[in-house]
């Protein structure tokens, strides 16, 4: 079935994106939240319009993005974590932590946005923060051992 989505879903897709969703997950979930509409014809020309009519606004919006990734850019960040004596870590350092960093440093980013490996050990590594459907930067970040 397919629907056009009112407002960013985190895994489904952005603001006037026309996705395939399976009928259930829209009947029962999506229409009834106000999330999406069911994409008609009549609904598909009304979102043709309003594109048209707020292009200047999304470019806004992505440029904002897009000054924001420059300023994440610039970024390196460093988390410790309690370490095992062969240098394997307890748990794994995700997306919570970065967020978290991030946080520190004055940048409020949602944690689903941002796209991290598996990080069982320490090292360096790169996440990667989804700002826009167009806007993407790479974060490098080491993990270091906590002192005890």
């Amino acid at each position: 079935m397919e629907i056009i989505l009112k407002e960013d879903i985190i895994g489904l897709g952005y603001k006037n994106d026309i996705v395939d969703v399976k009928p259930g997950y829209a009947r029962n979930f999506l229409i009834p939240t106000g999330k999406a509409v069911i994409a008609s014809v009549s609904a598909r020309k009304m979102l043709a319009e309003d594109l048209k009519q707020c292009a200047h606004k999304l470019e806004k919006i992505k440029n904002d993005a897009q000054a924001l990734a420059d300023k994440l850019a610039e970024v390196s960040l460093t988390i410790s974590t309690k370490v095992s004596s062969t240098g394997a870590i307890y748990g794994s350092v995700n997306s919570l932590q970065i967020a978290d960093e991030l946080k520190k440093l004055g940048f409020d980013i949602d944690r689903k946005m941002i796209l991290v490996k598996d990080v069982k050990e320490v090292g360096s590594y790169k996440a990667a923060v989804k700002l826009h459907k167009e806007v993407t930067v790479e974060i490098p970040f080491e993990v270091i051992a906590e002192e005890a």
